[in-house]
């Protein structure tokens, strides 16, 4: 054979050996529809979160950012730590993050933890050793973080997509960072697994041309952010007839994964990696070579001469996924028609209905709404829904019902600032109506106070401050009602136009470290302190400083309030200011006590350095100790003059 001849054979040889199953399986024709097969799994990847190692912190925090494409969704979420042997136990902030409505369900976790939500999104059945901090509204992820900071070291945070199940494990993870910094894509690790909610996830079809019944199930894991190896537990729930052992299940993923295969019945199994067997205890048995994509796999099914493709999942990588189907060997089973049949009796759940009831209160009304989607989804008929007069009923408006009564009306309890009144709702599955008492506080009859102190005693106001002094803020409420407590949500200083506006404090936190949070006074009035800059050009003569405080009562209404004053502000040593009492006494006691201790050391000067020997006429020195009493005074009235007794005289 001549050389030409040679180099056709060899080129013809390689295109027939390029014809892989993966090139090949473009030709497979398989429409890839929904098919009635139920899909779990459990993952520890978010699209973004991180992990910290803060082991000297006394308050560790964890954010949990949700998002849910419906407007009510339900949520389970565990949190567990490990004993503590001997060490300080931790104090745990969990912060829930969300911007639709939910249910809250905790599983108690058997150690005090502290919850921080909205309470107008979230609601939550409230257990023993658990304490509820209200979260103010936060519009952006950055002013949950900024707000979260101020309670604590921030631990991890993990956004989710509309999950079913939170498990959040609070052991510290020595081998990450010391600092929290959000990544995409994140693997949480041991920190946080969860559950997502599923749907249409698998899909099936028909491979044409191949006879039989035999199906296949295909589970693609798709490579994770972090190539670490991991083992992927798969449960296979098969309800197959007698006989039916024409099944194949094909688990492809990355090359760091390895399989625990559970299954109910007998399979024909190819993996990529390793995989073992629940029901056989042996060694890991040696995985295939698998395609890596879709077409390739589907193409591995039909060379398996599968003529169904029962499910093709594709998944984020899991560490473990359930698949169930409810028949096997007799076809493709597509998602069936829904069938009128007797839904099972569910029980209301009275308490959460219980809890959707928040009064609104303006211009003299209570008003109260129960959106229909809510009770509905609570599995709750509503039979009545009245104030404490049965004769005051709820209005139907289609999708909600109303409930509203002017504060003269319906059996209302007015006092000087509360308006009380009491909720009756009847419920199908209840024989005994549910009450809740609720209120209303009169924002007309409340006043602020803003008050600016130079002494964290708070014990004389003042409109004036120094460059480079220290102020300390107080918001007090006239008259005191014991049924409303007063946060600050926001305050800054005005110096406009010779300087910019300063920000003291942002979504209820301090916004730098010339601003501190104090606590609140006996009587509940808010408080904080604030270091005004020494240097500014241009000098600002005077400035406007405004507060914007919520007013909450027990039943979580709220409103907000605004208040601000006007000050001067004054430079160092600038004449003709104006000091407060203590600083002026202060001064005074010091520049007295400065010329008493200037005065005895002069005379203990004069009585060392005059010889002893010599004894002068009581005449001799008369003139000398008059001079030098006359030296002695003016020294003492230059010591006055300095800028600190200048300002005490003054």
């Amino acid at each position: 054979m001549d050389r030409s001849k040679l180099s056709l054979v060899v080129a013809l040889l390689l295109a027939v050996c390029s014809l892989s199953p993966t090139s090949l399986a473009e030709a497979v024709y398989c429409d890839l529809q929904p098919v009635d097969l139920e899909v779990t799994y459990i993952t520890t990847q978010v699209s973004e979160g991180c992990v910290a190692h803060v082991p000297n912190a006394t308050v560790e925090v964890h954010i949990l950012f949700l998002k849910f494409p419906k407007d009510i969704s339900k949520l389970e979420l565990t949190v567990q730590m490990s004993k503590q042997n001997g060490t300080q136990p931790r104090e745990v902030l969990v912060v829930i993050s969300t911007e639709k409505f939910i249910f809250l369900q905790l599983q108690n976790p058997g150690f005090p933890l502290h919850l921080a939500y909205d309470p107008s999104l979230v609601t939550f059945q409230k257990i023993s050793g658990v304490n509820v901090t209200q979260m103010p509204v936060f519009i952006t992820k950055i002013q949950v973080l900024n707000w979260a900071r101020t309670k604590g070291a921030i631990t991890s945070t993990a956004e989710l997509n509309d999950p079913q199940n939170i498990f959040l494990h609070l052991d510290q993870a020595p081998r990450s960072p010391s600092s929290c910094s959000p990544e995409r894509l994140m693997d949480m690790g041991h920190t946080l697994q969860w559950t997502p909610r599923t749907k249409d996830l698998a899909r099936g079809c028909r491979l044409e041309g191949v006879a039989g019944h035999k199906e296949v199930h295909i589970l693609r894991v798709l490579p994770g952010p972090e190539p670490r190896p991991r083992t992927v537990t798969v449960k296979v729930d098969l309800r197959c007839a007698m006989g039916d052992t024409g099944a194949v299940l094909i688990l492809q993923g990355p090359p760091y994964v390895s399989w625990f295969i559970e299954a109910n019945h007998t399979m024909q199994i190819l993996t990529t990696g390793k995989y073992s067997l629940k029901s056989i205890p042996a060694d890991d048995i040696p995985g295939v070579q698998l395609p890596d994509t879709p077409q390739g796999l589907l193409a591995e099914a039909r060379r398996l001469n599968a003529s169904v493709v029962a499910s093709f999942v594709e998944l984020p990588v899991a560490n473990e996924v359930s698949l169930r189907a409810s028949s096997c060997g007799s076809g493709l089973q597509t998602s069936p028609a829904p069938v009128q049949t007797t839904p099972p009796k569910e029980s209301c759940n009275q308490e959460l209905l219980m809890s959707l009831i928040q009064p609104k209160c303006s211009d003299d009304i209570m008003t109260l709404v129960l959106k229909k989607e809510l009770i509905s989804t609570l599995k709750c008929s509503i039979l009545s829904l009245t104030f404490w007069d049965p004769s005051c009923q709820a209005e139907d408006r289609g999708d909600q019902f109303v409930l509203r009564s002017a504060y003269s009306n319906c059996g209302m309890e007015v006092t000087e600032n509360v308006v009380n009144n009491e909720v009756v709702v009847n419920v199908l599955s209840s024989s005994s109506p549910q009450r809740k008492k609720v209120q209303c506080i009169r924002m007309e009859s409340v006043s602020l106070q803003l008050g600016l102190y130079l002494t964290p005693k708070f014990l004389q106001a003042s409109n004036t401050i120094e460059l480079g002094q220290q102020g300390f803020v107080q918001v007090s409420m006239s008259p005191s009602i014991p049924e409303l407590t007063l946060q600050l949500d926001s305050c800054q200083l005005d110096l406009a136009p010779e300087a910019e506006t300063m920000e003291l404090i942002q979504n209820q936190a301090a916004t730098g470290s010339c601003v501190t949070l104090l606590s609140p006074s006996l009587h509940g009035d808010a408080r904080f302190s604030f270091l005004l800059r020494g240097y500014m050009v241009p000098t600002p003569k005077a400035g406007s400083l405004r507060c914007t405080v919520s007013l909450r009562s027990r039943n979580s209404l709220e409103a907000h309030r605004t208040v601000s004053m006007r000050l001067n502000i004054v430079s160092p040593g600038m004449p003709g200011k104006t000091l407060v009492l203590p600083a002026v006494l202060g001064i005074t006691f010091g520049a007295f006590l400065i010329g008493a201790l200037l005065t005895a050391a002069l005379w203990y000067i004069y009585s060392h350095t005059r010889p002893p020997s010599k004894r002068e006429p009581v005449v001799a020195v008369a003139a000398p100790a008059s001079s030098e009493s006359s030296s002695t005074n003016h020294s003492i009235g230059s010591t006055q003059s300095t800028p600190c007794s200048t300002s005490s005289m003054a």
